[in-house]
């Protein structure tokens, strides 16, 4: 009798985010031809740029790189206030594909500096993400690096502090460090709404159901992904014996499967659904062909494309529709 079997976690792979991110520059590739720049990876994903760049896209770091008067995407991370102002001085079309949930977090950031706070920013120092929040107001904003930076920390006022996060950290280590501030200030603020996005929380929820039921967590997700390193780290602190992180499904190890009979399988928020059906089709190869989805929630949102994209393709007569999917998973073959 074979025993050999794998979990499925859902919800997994494109948050509502990352697909409008996506289909923007799809969109704007469509309606203004190539070459589309985009400033940064529009998603942390390795597949979904290398499609996009097939399509005529082009990927730089700086928005200096990009040609005056071009089209430019920024990314679905965010990016400070000084960014938008290059672009202006560029005469660059300048399309904004920030997530709605980060640009959330950005016009938090905003109102408190406006209110006179010390603002605890917590998230990974250097995350695009972390830099484009820490633009909008740099001099009251302090990075907070997880639970041990904690104790680092100095504010003008006890009182009058509030912490914000990025997006895409790990809910459990997010509270931890919370906590701890809260030892040290104990008028800390919350937010006015939870800033880890629904689909990080989630992905993080399905891994967590399933972890201390598996012998091996394999994530399909990239290494730059903040989220798909946090749900390998989830999995191993809710019980899964051991995790690996995957681009692409040839990047699995005949050596993780000694005494493996269950194994876990997700991916993070940027990870298109053709990479996890590899990953499948590779395990059944390996007699991992029974699959039982463990589903944690259900996911319906869906956010609108950016409003001048929006206006110039119904000027042009291109069609779009807000609830279209992005085909970029499936063009590599």
């Amino acid at each position: 009798m074979n025993d050999k079997r794998v979990l499925l976690a859902s919800p997994r792979g494109y948050c509502a985010g990352v697909d409008r991110a996506v289909v923007t520059v799809e969109k704007a590739l469509e309606v203004y031809g190539a070459p589309v720049y985009v400033r940064k990876q529009i998603v942390h994903n390795k597949h979904v740029v290398a499609v996009l760049e097939r399509r005529g896209a082009i990927f730089v770091e700086e928005t200096d790189e990009v040609p005056e008067g071009a089209t430019v995407v920024f990314s679905a991370h965010g990016v400070a206030p000084t960014v938008h102002d290059e672009a202006q001085e560029r005469s660059l079309r300048a399309i904004d594909a920030t997530c709605p949930l980060v640009t959330k977090v950005h016009r938090e950031a905003k109102r408190f500096a406006g209110d006179d706070y010390d603002i605890l920013l917590i998230g990974h120092e250097g995350h695009e993400e972390v830099v484009g929040t820490a633009g909008e107001a740099p001099e009251h904003i302090t990075l907070v690096d997880g639970p041990d930076d904690v104790d680092n920390v100095e504010v003008r006022d006890p009182e009058k502090v509030v912490w914000l996060s990025q997006t895409t950290l790990s809910v459990d280590e997010t509270m931890e460090t919370v906590r701890r501030l809260k030892e040290r200030f104990p008028h800390l603020q919350d937010p006015p709404s939870d800033d880890i996005c629904y689909a990080t929380q989630n992905r993080q929820g399905a891994v967590r159901a399933l972890a201390s039921r598996v012998d091996l967590m394999i994530v399909v997700g990239s290494r730059n992904s903040s989220n798909s390193v946090r749900l390998v780290e989830v999995a191993l602190e809710h019980g899964a014996k051991a995790g690996h992180l995957v681009d692409y499904a040839d990047e699995i190890d005949d050596a993780w499967f000694d005494g493996v009979s269950t194994v876990g399988v997700s991916s993070g928020a940027s990870v298109p659904e053709i990479l996890v059906n590899d990953v499948l089709d590779s395990l059944a190869e390996r007699g991992y062909g029974t699959v039982e989805p463990v589903v944690a929630a259900e996911e319906s949102l869906l956010f609108a494309l950016p409003a001048d994209l929006r206006k110039d393709l119904k000027a042009r007569g291109v069609p779009f529709d807000s609830k279209v999917k992005s085909d970029a998973g499936a063009s590599l073959r």
